[in-house]
């Protein structure tokens, strides 16, 4: 007698809809998974042989979800919050710590949070020293800023994790700086290659100083924020800072926070056709509970404001892996890519969003998380790592 051959591959995913790439129209297709990659998309319906089943019936499968400004290092900041319980546990399969741990700290954080992490976990690398372990002031000692120490860790090959460096532009950050630390940021981003982040919030230093210095593939989070000093600085058209630096190729990040996403502001830019490049939340545990909550409640307030599914999710899968590098591996469902895969129930009912200040609107599609797998392992169980 023959032995049992094995079955073709690892894990299906079945009976859930996907967005096809081309169009953005919902398709029904079971994707394949084997040796932590995607194998094959598939008609839906086509018998495929895999050990594990994933009934994803009612879902609606998308690339693993990026979110790419959080805070999760505990044993840096009182503002963390544990990596999976807004990761894998919320259906986000990569995480990005933003600045939280610089040069001195980098090995705790690889050893305590990117090691033990059900979730995929990457750096942006604070452009300080000292992170954010003393507080909210990192960047008013230039002593502690673009160190050898910092330039060590760029240069080891085994902080394959940081994938950016990242430096906070606002005057209780820098104090009489100004724009120094982040000239330094950019001098190291080039040398490694590597983006930089900053953090927009109120002026000083001014907006236009801040945008002026990045280049192509750098972020600016925050960048839908209420304050003065914003995107319109306070008059009735977009900066020329921002338009500028738009066509220079530098991404725009809603990146939520506590006080640093506008309803009002985010309307205003789209009537004047600048939409979001990227949607990260800025999670931490100051807004986990409210006004941010999750990855998902993010991206379900840019659809009740009118953005497409196809766009919105392109904020959070694709476009945030091109920043990680990742573009050919994470964000996709293309066939030998990382078998990352989000599940996403899409509700209907109708809910009131709130934004960083207070403002409301009211949606009619909520995405909701059903569950997460990551590199072809099954993290359905939400709330499981929390």
């Amino acid at each position: 007698m023959m032995p049992p051959t094995a079955p073709l591959f690892d894990m299906s995913i079945v009976g859930g809809t996907i967005l096809h790439a081309a169009t953005g129209e919902p398709t029904a297709a079971t994707i394949a998974v084997r040796d932590g990659l995607i194998a094959g998309i598939f008609a839906a319906g086509q018998p495929i042989e895999a050990a594990t089943v994933v009934d994803a019936t009612g879902l609606l499968v998308t690339p693993g979800l990026i979110d790419l400004h959080t805070h999760i290092f505990s044993r840096s900041t009182d503002l963390a919050v544990d990596a999976d319980r807004i990761g894998v546990d919320q259906a986000v399969c990569t995480l990005v710590d933003a600045g939280s741990t610089g040069a001195l700290d980098f090995d705790d954080f690889r050893a305590n949070v990117i090691e033990p992490a059900a979730t995929r976990v990457f750096s942006f690398v604070n452009v300080s020293d000292i992170g954010l372990t003393a507080g909210r002031t990192e960047l008013m000692r230039l002593a502690d800023v673009g160190t050898p120490a910092l330039h060590r860790l760029l240069k080891n090959e085994a902080h394959r994790s940081i994938r950016g460096i990242k430096a906070r532009m606002s005057s209780s950050v820098v104090g009489a700086n100004g724009v120094q630390p982040l000239i330094i940021a950019r001098r190291l981003a080039s040398e490694f290659s590597l983006p930089v982040m900053v953090h927009v919030g109120n002026e000083p230093p001014a907006y236009s100083d801040v945008i002026d210095l990045l280049v192509e593939g750098d972020v600016v989070s925050h960048a839908f924020h209420g304050k003065h000093g914003g995107l319109f600085g306070g008059s009735t058209s977009i900066r020329e800072a921002a338009l500028r630096a738009r066509d220079r190729g530098v991404l725009f990040d809603v990146g939520h926070g506590s006080a640093s996403f506008s309803f009002e502001t985010l309307e205003r830019a789209l009537e004047a056709g600048f939409a979001p490049d990227l949607s990260s939340t800025d999670l931490h545990n100051g807004n986990v509970d409210g006004p941010v909550h999750s990855l998902a409640t993010t991206l379900s307030k840019l659809l009740a404001i009118g953005l497409s599914l196809p766009a919105v999710l392109g904020y959070a899968t694709a476009n945030a892996a091109a920043v990680l590098g990742e573009s050919t591996t994470l964000g996709t469902l293309r066939v030998g890519s990382i078998a990352d895969l989000s599940l996403l129930r899409i509700d209907t009912s109708s809910v009131e969003f709130t934004d960083s200040e207070g403002a409301t609107r009211t949606g009619s599609r909520i995405l909701s998380p059903a569950g997460a797998i990551r590199a072809g392992v099954d993290f359905r169980s939400v709330g499981a790592h929390s």
